[in-house]
């Protein structure tokens, strides 16, 4: 039997504690807590997970095979910075998804969903203001609000299999820099508003052609700023 930590990756149970570490790593990562770019320290992981470094060295590994994370020469473990291409192909099959979700949802629609759908669109956009008045965290606010507002649409659409699609491309990218760029771009952030708006009418109105066609627009004009955002983020972020 191995000695030390790598007992809690044999006995029972083991993975589970891996899987565990992953998604607590990957959360970080997605919310921002850890930027792109920073240096994932296994000791100082397993500091604050309570574990040995085995788990945790496992738990990366994991990552690293999801493309989250990549190993470099003299750094080790790293946030890795996806590339702008990644962004623009992931956001065009999410485009195409979030398009047929939006164009299914106009038969499925109700009249409390769309009111959700309204709320969600005013209160992420009032969020999303809030930098200036030094409210608690606007980006995380106008990122939940966001998920509720696309995610509702996704429920409404009835089918589980394209729902999952959806959330397996929203979880290629860390989440907090779409909503940072609303936060920190007064323009984005009413172009934004206005094109969920039109989204949310199309589908009211049972026109279910113009919802495809808003919804992908959408998508991919949200897709374009964000491989934008890499662009510039990736000059400046050291990797070597």
């Amino acid at each position: 039997m191995a000695a030390g930590g790598d007992t809690e990756i044999s006995a029972a149970g083991g993975h589970a504690l891996v899987d565990e570490i992953a998604a607590k790593i990957r959360e970080r990562i997605m919310s921002g807590d850890i930027p792109i770019g920073s240096q994932l320290r296994q000791a100082e992981l397993a500091n604050d997970f309570g574990v040995s470094r085995t788990p945790v060295r496992e738990a990366l590994r994991q990552l690293q095979t999801g493309g989250l994370i990549e190993v470099l020469p003299n750094r080790g473990a790293v946030v890795r910075v996806p590339a702008p291409w990644e962004v623009r192909e992931a956001y065009e099959v999410r485009a195409e998804l979030e398009a047929l979700a939006a164009a299914r949802a106009v038969e499925r629609i109700s009249r409390s969903d769309v009111t959700r759908l309204r709320a969600a669109n005013q209160d992420m956009y009032d969020r999303s203001v809030e930098r200036e008045r030094g409210q608690g965290d606007p980006a995380l606010a106008s990122r939940r609000e966001n998920d509720v507002f696309h995610n509702t649409i996704a429920e409404v659409s009835a089918n589980a299999r394209l729902a999952r699609a959806i959330e397996e491309i929203n979880e290629t990218f860390p989440r907090n820099v779409s909503a940072q760029l609303l936060v920190g771009d007064d323009r984005h952030r009413e172009e934004n508003f206005q094109e969920h708006v039109r989204i949310i009418e199309a589908i009211e109105r049972g026109d279910a052609e113009a919802a495809r066609r808003e919804m992908r627009e959408h998508v991919l004009k949200a897709g374009e700023q964000l491989a934008r955002w890499y662009e510039r983020r990736s000059a400046t972020v050291f990797t070597g």
